[in-house]
């Protein structure tokens, strides 16, 4: 399919183009203020769609933002991919450390990308990656290549939760209904290492506070004799793990799916430099549960983190008191087949069991998420490995991230299909930061390889 990069050779001026006016929209959905620039943004990919090709296109109402829904049905009896994206972005403060405005999109030569980055918000995460999809279809559409029927949704609310978007699938799942979902919103190992991402951890996050006297109290005429609550939440969060950092919480590993040696070894085989990863993050020394390996301990096994602690006087010099209250924030990264409302409910009532009767101890469960995993031997990761192995020419690995994206165990849920994270962007795209940035090379590569994934997938379910 060589005819895909002549298209690029011939249009990439163009392309770029119309990626730069849809990332001079600052479609922050955090802030009301630019809530007509979501409207716009939501027409720009619009716009995109009908030039792209694609039928049925509208701007979907919904609770909140609007989603943009488009199609192109070439053949009922074949198989049916449901592309996601999304158009909002991150708020781009702090301004003053962006290097160029981050609304007017600039190409940049770096150390990572001599071709050139896309420096913009919204450049990686995940304007520029949903843009890939659309200007693939748009190849494969006006060259009759299109092996396969393809919906497209792009929503507005990713960065604040996706609440209409959960609201979109459950009233809509006839018109979604498909047999592979395809998202670009992840990250390649490099751009050496090609990568799919393979697995997801959810995530089930509370607050804990502490609750002693009814005021601060002087410690020289209370202390020893009154429970200190600073003291007493230490005291619990050191025995939420044993002295092999694995997490002490009744039930907690009840549900945990053990990977297979042939899953671990693949995972193991990842190129990974352990003294630069300490230099990156400026630690001496790793922390973890014993028994597994820093790339299975941060990928496919569960966590218990403390993410904020307080409580009592914080300010300059001393103030000698036993605090009236103490809190942290604690969330936990799970991993399939653990449920975050029931991670949650053992949480708390372990905490009520080890808790003294001298305080009151009380639990707040706050967001959660479910974990996700794609089967390598799926015919969706199967078809993404081809295409990936086509125009990389490279072994390509299945990687397992630490992090959560709620969408997709929701997808699974609702509508009963698997999806398969082909991203292009990389750790160093700076999203959600100052100065985010998507490479060229990137950009191009992930518009190059799209179209080999619908002619596998075709080849296996077709």
């Amino acid at each position: 399919m060589k005819e895909v990069i002549n298209y690029i050779n011939a249009n990439k001026s163009r392309i770029l183009d119309e990626l730069f006016e849809l990332l001079r929209i600052p479609s922050v959905s955090a802030d009301p203020v630019y809530s007509q620039d979501i409207f716009n943004a939501a027409g720009k990919v619009k716009e995109l769609m009908e030039k792209a090709g694609m039928e049925n296109i509208s701007i979907e109402e919904t609770p909140g933002y609007p989603i943009v829904y488009g199609e192109k049905i070439i053949d009922p009896a074949l198989p049916t991919v449901l592309v996601y994206g999304h158009y909002d972005v991150q708020p781009a403060d702090p301004l003053e450390l962006w290097e160029s405005d981050p609304f007017e999109p600039v190409i940049k030569k770096t150390d990572e990308h001599p071709d050139g980055a896309i420096f913009a918000r919204g450049a990686s995460d995940d304007k520029g990656q949903m843009f890939m999809h659309i200007k693939a279809l748009e190849f494969m559409i006006s060259n009759n290549k299109l092996p396969v029927n393809v919906k497209m949704m792009v929503e507005g609310e990713e960065e604040v939760g996706s609440g209409s978007l959960s609201w979109y699938v459950k009233n809509n799942k006839e018109k979604l209904q498909n047999d592979i979902i395809l998202i670009s919103d992840t990250a390649l190992i490099s751009k050496d290492t090609p990568s799919i991402t393979a697995g997801l951890r959810g995530l089930a996050a509370v607050e804990i506070t502490v609750k002693g006297p009814s005021h601060d109290l002087h410690s020289g005429l209370y202390g020893g004799a009154v429970a200190n609550p600073a003291v007493i939440l230490a005291h619990l969060i050191a025995r939420m793990h044993d002295d092999k950092r694995k997490i002490t919480i009744p039930g907690f590993y009840d549900k945990v799916v053990e990977f297979s040696p042939e899953i671990r070894k693949l995972i193991n085989s990842i190129p990974f430099d352990e003294e630069k990863y300490k230099q990156s993050i400026g630690v001496k020394a790793l922390w973890g549960e014993e028994g597994y390996t820093v790339l299975e301990r941060a990928s496919i096994r569960p966590t218990l983190d403390v993410n904020g602690i307080w409580g009592g006087y914080t300010g300059e010099g001393s103030k000698t008191i036993i605090p009236s209250k103490a809190s942290a924030k604690i969330t936990m990264r799970l991993v399939p087949d653990q449920e975050p409302d029931e991670i949650a409910r053992l949480f708390t009532e372990y905490i009520k069991k080890i808790s003294p009767e001298a305080v009151e101890v009380e639990v707040k469960t706050s967001h959660g998420g479910y974990p996700y995993l794609m089967p390598v031997g799926h015919p969706g990761y199967k078809a993404a490995e081809k295409a990936l192995q086509t125009t990389f020419g490279s072994k390509v690995y299945p990687f397992f991230t630490g992090g959560s994206i709620p969408i997709v165990p929701l997808f699974e849920k609702e509508l009963g299909t698997k999806s398969v994270l082909l991203g292009f962007g990389l750790d160093s795209d700076r999203i959600h930061s100052p100065n985010e940035n998507f490479g060229l090379w990137n950009f191009f590569k992930g518009i190059e390889t799209i179209p080999y994934f619908y002619q596998y997938l075709k080849e296996d379910l077709g």
